[in-house]
């Protein structure tokens, strides 16, 4: 039997580490869209390898419960995800990753607690019970932090910043209350109601108390900075489950999630810090200008569109989450073909911090078969635009704005933008003059060379396509 178990552990040791290998070899792939599809189908064989190393050790089926509670987890898990995943609209991804993400939080926070309750009253090794004591915290924080960003990005609840008198003396209070509990609790001292209500529910309230002030505006970073969260706290269970595939892959979601939140924060001129302190946006129904009389906008028509469009020699869509809301990305794909047909060279640009989370205009264009060699990044598409004839913005409002970096007194000065305002002409392509997500008008749409077609993004970009190939 001895030898027996001997190898049963070296296998599953083995296939674990096929199994991390792969997880990061598939991560390797979504560092660019030609590999991000077949980089998450790796990534995926590591995880269906990691469960099968899991099922074939000898204790995992030491209870006679334990293989029907992990056969309907399955079921359960299956016939939520795939429909979930497969008929979600692409303007709701953000969505989806943030509930998904949240529920990561809360298997853990729960595997914790249950942890907790199976050494209740017994010897609970502390290199056991404190990664698990902190996985409960941080998993609970994010399982809420998830759903309020999920709220906000569902429009469910005000996508504006919510504050409550005194929130950093709540919030340090709350942090205060887990971390005592957690010492209480690593101590010695036998508590399920302490672990409830000092551990699970304090985090709780934390993680919708942190949340809750961030503004719209800052949800990209925020679904990254909890995503960085839940693999942290997974990282911190499977230490405490001796799980080598547990640790691993949170440490690596942990890491990458973190190396993200920088850049994105960066990206926006904003640091992680003031982001949790309390952030802007929430989108609003009209100009906030202030006392700011930026003068009248210049409307135009899919015909005086499609003659700029047809006669210009090089063009850049700027497609933000307008683009999305519309489903317009296969429409601007056939403009982008009529275009080419004529001579004319178009190129996209996109900004980090477009749509509502990393990689979504990417995700949208290839959905509709835009070639991924005309989609430039911010620092390679900025340098273009003082030699671009036309540029056509497309549902974008924040990362197209000025105001950023000529306004000091700006809620975004100092966000990197795309500076299409330095193109010989500017075409804005809006359902209203409603702002962005940051609640903040825009000047651009105010400048004599900018003109503005408002309707639905799909529609008008039709319209404009069907007169350029009249032309």
């Amino acid at each position: 039997m001895t030898v027996v178990a001997a190898v049963s552990h070296n296998v599953t040791d083995g296939l674990y580490i096929v199994a991390f290998a792969l997880f990061i070899y598939g991560m390797s792939g979504l560092t660019g869209p030609r590999t991000a599809v077949r980089g998450n189908l790796i990534a995926a064989g590591g995880m269906a390898i990691a469960l099968i190393s899991t099922l074939l050790q000898p204790h995992v089926f030491s209870g006679s419960s334990t293989p029907w509670l992990m056969a309907l987890g399955l079921v359960l898990g299956t016939a939520i995800g795939i429909p979930a995943a497969r008929n979600v609209r692409m303007t709701a991804i953000p969505q989806m990753v943030a509930l998904f993400n949240g529920v990561g939080g809360g298997a853990v926070a729960l595997i914790a607690w249950i942890e907790y309750r199976h050494h209740f009253g017994g010897n609970f090794p502390l290199k056991t019970e404190i990664p698990s004591l902190l996985a409960a915290i941080i998993g609970s924080i994010s399982f809420w932090g998830s759903n309020i960003a999920f709220g906000k990005l569902q429009e469910l609840i005000p996508g504006r910043p919510i504050k409550l008198p005194a929130q950093v003396v709540v919030n340090l209070g709350l942090l205060l209350v887990t971390i005592v509990s957690t010492v209480i609790l690593a101590a010695g001292t036998h508590s399920q109601a302490l672990f409830i209500l000092g551990i699970l529910v304090a985090a709780a309230i934390l993680g919708n108390m942190v949340v809750l002030p961030i503004g719209g505006a800052d949800m990209p970073v925020v679904i990254s900075l909890l995503n960085a969260f839940t693999g942290l706290s997974a990282g911190l269970t499977g230490i405490a489950l001796n799980n080598t595939a547990l640790i691993v892959a949170g440490m690596i979601v942990g890491a990458s999630g973190t190396i993200l939140t920088n850049l994105m924060a960066k990206a926006m001129n904003r640091s992680v810090p003031a982001i949790i302190a309390g952030g802007f946006g929430g989108e609003v129904a009209a100009p906030d200008g202030g006392d700011i009389d930026r003068g009248p906008v210049k409307s135009t028509s899919p015909q005086d569109v499609a003659i700029q469009l047809s006669y210009a020699r090089q063009v850049v869509i700027a497609p933000g989450y307008g683009m999305a809301v519309a489903q317009a990305q296969h429409a601007v794909r056939e403009l982008e073909k009529a275009l080419e047909s004529k001579g004319v060279e178009v190129k996209y640009a996109i900004h980090p911090v477009a749509g509502r989370m990393p990689g979504h205009m990417n995700v949208l264009l290839a959905e509709a078969d835009v070639p991924y060699d005309l989609l430039k990044e911010m620092d390679e598409i900025n340098p273009e635009f003082p030699r671009t004839d036309v540029t056509l913005v497309i549902g974008a409002n924040d990362v197209t704005n000025p105001a950023a970096k000529n306004e000091p007194g700006s809620p975004i000065y100092g966000m990197p933008i795309l500076e299409v305002d330095e193109s010989g002409s500017v075409i804005v392509l809006k359902r209203s003059m409603a702002s962005g997500f940051a609640g903040i008008d825009n000047p651009l749409f105010y400048e004599d060379k900018t003109s503005m077609l408002f309707g639905d993004a799909k529609q008008s970009v039709s319209e404009i396509t069907a007169e350029v190939q009249a032309l």
